[in-house]
């Protein structure tokens, strides 16, 4: 078997695949400006060294991430609050009423001091325990738009960190290769 293109790289926490699912699986992530503050959050997180990020991909209505922090729940409960806001923020301002009255009407009822919610609860962390799992969840992320049929070839697949495995350029910097 040749050199491995993936690295467990576990400095300030082990790595742990995520997943940030929009509540009634609302594709708002097909609008780039939607998309372009998550991918945003996630670059101030890596510039501020509050996230290692091994691998992602964002969907219309999900983002996978592989990820590592010290802590790591506080930094992904950060990023969901602070995308969540400025996404619902983006949708009233440009008149997206539809997409608002979704996010309303899903709420949980216990989110009684908010008046929309925007990620699903939860994001089913996942420990990698080694190369052979982080291997396969990352090709799990990175063959996800061509399981649901977006693309043929997964590097063509804009919002992935699949370029960052194969030497091309991609959206975001993967700060765990090694």
């Amino acid at each position: 078997m040749g050199k491995s293109r993936y690295k467990v790289v576990t400095d300030g926490g082990e790595p742990y695949f995520l997943t940030c699912s929009v509540v009634n699986w609302l594709p708002v992530f097909g609008n780039p400006a939607l998309a372009g503050i998550v991918l945003d959050s996630l670059r101030f997180l890596q510039a501020h060294d509050r996230l290692l990020l091994h691998g992602y991909v964002l969907m219309e209505n999900h983002l996978h991430l592989v990820a590592s922090s010290p802590d790591l729940p506080k930094e992904l409960g950060d990023f969901k609050s602070f995308t969540a806001r400025q996404c619902i923020d983006w949708l009233a301002a440009h008149d997206r009423q539809w997409a608002l009255r979704q996010l309303r009407f899903h709420k949980a009822p216990h989110k009684a001091a908010q008046t929309h919610q925007f990620w699903q609860e939860g994001s089913h962390p996942q420990l990698i325990q080694g190369e052979a799992m982080l291997h396969q969840k990352l090709d799990y992320i990175h063959y996800n738009p061509v399981k649901r049929g977006y693309v043929d070839d997964p590097g063509c697949w804009r919002y992935s960190s699949w370029r960052n495995y194969h030497g091309g350029e991609a959206v975001l910097p993967i700060t765990a290769l090694v």
